[in-house]
């Protein structure tokens, strides 16, 4: 979940995209993302939706491709993976 701020910006609602991040990131939030079968990010709602939620080995962008810039580079400049991907598919 993340806020694009430049829209949120001109939209006039980046004070409320914020308040819903945040609340979506408190333990109340958090209650509620997993009553509705979201995957919860709070430790200790996550474990008490264990049944519901089976473990899972999560990786982060830094630890497993190099960070934000080398998966930028490598994926979406001109080029990359995603333009490659495009132009495959068009050929068909």
């Amino acid at each position: 979940v993340a806020i694009v701020e430049k829209n949120a910006e001109k939209k006039g609602s980046l004070y409320l995209a914020k308040g819903y991040l945040n609340f979506l990131y408190s333990p109340r939030g958090q209650q509620i993302a997993a009553q509705n079968f979201y995957r919860p990010r709070n430790a200790a709602t996550l474990a008490q939706y264990s049944k519901t939620f089976k473990p899972l080995k999560l990786v982060t962008i830094d630890q497993e491709f190099g960070g934000w810039g080398k998966v930028q580079k490598t994926h979406f400049e001109n080029d990359g993976i995603f333009d490659q991907i495009v132009k495959a598919n068009s050929a068909k």
